[in-house]
């Protein structure tokens, strides 16, 4: 399943929009908070799909009888410029586990790169909904890599992969690396190219860097 929330006209599009734009990125708090409150949105999509069932709630006058989710959570993120994003996201799956996954760019003197994977800090995910979240999905080597990687701590029931700007590139290359996978791919926009550092056009430049300064 595929779902472009974007296509639907709601104030995701402002956050969005925020999330892109030169001028409000030179503010890096409120480019994290952006990151942060598009994650809400996801957060909320995303429960929709859930297993409920009926529980009994006490109020001060009586019971409450009431549809409350039954899955169990692991909310995951690539380093760095998943962090804000992963906020979000937790601060509505509050009661969730939470699975760390580094990954990066390594680039050679030619200036081309290959993805390189440093470590994970996992709960076991065996049988529990996992959300795994990275802004940008430009390759989409990251997300196979960072995948890949929670495997090795169980099989899932379910993985939600989030991206908040995709490219169409990345997103065909999603679907055909993990195609017969127990995967729902949500995301907010879809943008048409990559440029020759495949970075994603328009994009919004490097989410990483925007939120916590540029590295060496």
């Amino acid at each position: 399943m595929v779902h472009t929330i974007g296509e639907n006209n709601s104030l995701f599009n402002q956050f969005i929009a925020e999330i892109r734009d030169v001028n409000v990125q030179k503010d890096p708090l409120r480019f994290r908070r952006n990151l942060e409150r598009v994650g809400e949105i996801f957060a909320y999509e995303i429960s929709k799909t859930f297993n409920y069932s009926e529980k009994e709630v006490q109020t001060p006058l009586g019971t409450a009888k009431m549809n409350l989710p039954e899955d169990e959570i692991v909310v995951a993120s690539i380093l760095r410029a998943g962090l804000p994003l992963h906020n979000g996201l937790l601060n509505y799956f509050d009661r969730s586990e939470n699975a760390f996954i580094s990954a990066y760019r390594k680039y050679n003197e030619a200036g081309e790169f290959e993805i390189k994977f440093e470590y994970i800090s996992a709960p076991s995910i065996e049988g529990k909904v996992v959300i795994l979240a990275d802004p940008m999905l430009a390759t989409g080597s990251s997300m196979e890599l960072a995948y890949k990687a929670l495997f090795t701590k169980g099989t899932p029931k379910h993985v939600h992969i989030v991206a908040i700007i995709a490219s169409a590139e990345g997103v065909e290359f999603v679907k055909e690396k993990l195609a017969g996978e127990n995967i729902t791919l949500w995301m907010g926009a879809v943008d048409a190219e990559l440029n020759s550092k495949s970075y994603i056009l328009p994009g919004c430049g490097d989410a990483g860097d925007l939120a916590f300064g540029a590295k060496l």
